[in-house]
């Protein structure tokens, strides 16, 4: 297909499309004129990551580039292509100082090690996973967070990974990794208020028919 009709399917513009070749992140077609290349399903699926990346994701373009690279790279274990579209997916965390932030990070450290969680030392949740509980020490909150582990454990086995293209290209299987994180991760939270309200009305008697309207 031409630039245009790639353009029409992807609902990028023609001029993004350039600038994503020019910058790397889109491979190049195949020249079949001087000025002309082709284009094919591959493009398709790079596009769509990319999209999947900067507007679900909100990854700047440094860290497309990093993605994208994985990707690219078919010597790196489908695991570890995995895991880099996943940290750049995480937020940026400060890791704190003083005994608040180390306790909480050797908490977070041992849950790990007592569900028998293969999890990298470097792996970025397990930062900000210290700093909420840092945030939930000073709020003099419950710090026991194995029923919400075994929880998402059991989702991730039982539901999400289940939805990953794993046998498939690359590309697809990073897209996929990244709107079921986002998009999902989003979906759940949602749920998981809308839980919280359903069981507080069961258990105080209330009907919510009170704030229809609202």
């Amino acid at each position: 297909m031409r630039m245009s009709q790639l353009s029409a399917e992807s609902g990028v513009a023609i001029a993004t499309i350039k600038y994503y070749l020019r910058e790397g992140l889109l491979h190049q077609g195949e020249q079949v004129a001087a000025t002309r290349a082709e284009y094919d399903e591959s493009h398709l699926r790079r596009l769509r990551l990319i999209r999947a990346l900067l507007e679900v994701g909100r990854l700047p373009i440094t860290s497309i580039k990093k993605v994208i690279e994985a990707v690219d790279d078919e010597s790196m274990s489908v695991h570890d292509m995995l895991g880099t579209a996943h940290y750049a997916l995480s937020p940026a965390v400060e890791t704190g100082e003083g005994e608040e932030w180390v306790a909480a990070r050797e908490q977070v450290d041992h849950l790990l090690t007592e569900l028998g969680w293969q999890v990298y030392s470097t792996a970025p949740a397990r930062d900000e996973l210290a700093q909420t509980l840092v945030k939930i020490r000073q709020l003099g909150l419950n710090t026991d967070l194995t029923a919400y582990a075994e929880a998402a454990y059991r989702l991730v086995t039982d539901v999400e990974l289940d939805t990953f293209p794993l046998e498939g290209p690359r590309d697809t299987a990073v897209e996929a990794l990244v709107l079921g994180t986002v998009l999902y991760g989003r979906a759940f939270d949602a749920l998981r208020r809308l839980a919280q309200e359903s069981e507080s009305a069961r258990r105080l008697n209330v009907s919510p028919r009170g704030r229809e309207g609202a």
